[in-house]
């Protein structure tokens, strides 16, 4: 633990920081734009297709406005640069998620690896690292390739 974080746990479907300066919650919407974000990052930086593409996804993933969309990202960019600890716990909250979850967190990540027109090979090895990290198993990375080949095949 870090001198800003002090305990973390489980309770359903959130992840409860205690620090500090008090008590933080992280629920799904906050891991899925940390693991797109992550991956995002995989080529150095994050370019505005790829963020464009992220505030979309979770839009349309949680029913969101795309304010609220953009700011759940924008929390999720500030708390991993104020708290780069945070990920390890965030890999916790991640492994809890159903095997259905983590194959619509899959698809949207390959989405924002696509978004700008490259898909670069650093990329590629942050979405391995993050899906191994939270537990997700070849087969449901195969499901999700799967599906975003689906999706996003013209004449779809």
């Amino acid at each position: 633990m870090s001198d800003t974080i002090k305990t973390t746990r489980l309770r359903g479907n959130e992840l409860i920081v205690e620090t500090k300066y008090g008590t933080e919650v992280y629920d799904g919407k906050f891991l899925v734009a940390a693991l797109l974000i992550y991956v995002a990052k995989g080529s150095g930086t994050i370019e505005p297709e790829e963020s464009a593409k992220m505030i979309d996804l979770i839009e349309q993933h949680f029913e969101l406005e795309g304010s609220e969309s953009l700011e759940i990202l924008t929390r999720a960019m500030s708390e991993l640069a104020e708290k780069p600890e945070l990920t390890e716990h965030l890999i916790e909250l991640g492994r809890t998620l159903s095997d259905k979850q983590k194959e619509d967190i899959a698809v949207m990540a390959l989405k924002v690896i696509a978004a700008d027109g490259r898909r670069e090979v650093s990329e590629m090895e942050q979405f391995n690292r993050a899906v191994e990290a939270v537990g997700v198993s070849p087969d449901i990375v195969h499901r999700a390739f799967d599906r975003y080949f689906d999706e996003t095949m013209p004449g779809k």
